[in-house]
């Protein structure tokens, strides 16, 4: 997947000045990169737009926090 003209950014939460983060390109027309802000030469992830805003969706309220979880022995 061609990446060039993604426009990078870290969250405004993340700590140590966002050098040890994901950064995220949601600027590109079909899909949505994320990649490591410690090698930024590295792979990206892609994915479709509405998968991502999907995940995002999940993670803001914490629907996704395994400590939220009630596991029932089988």
């Amino acid at each position: 997947m061609d990446l060039i003209g993604a426009v990078w950014r870290t969250s405004t939460r993340s700590g140590n000045g966002g050098s040890t983060c994901v950064e995220v390109a949601t600027n590109l027309p079909q899909v949505v990169g994320v990649r490591d802000s410690k090698d930024r030469g590295g792979p990206a992830l892609t994915f479709p737009p509405a998968s991502w805003a999907g995940f995002v969706a999940a993670i803001r309220p914490g629907d996704l926090n395994p400590a939220r979880r009630i596991c029932r022995p089988a």
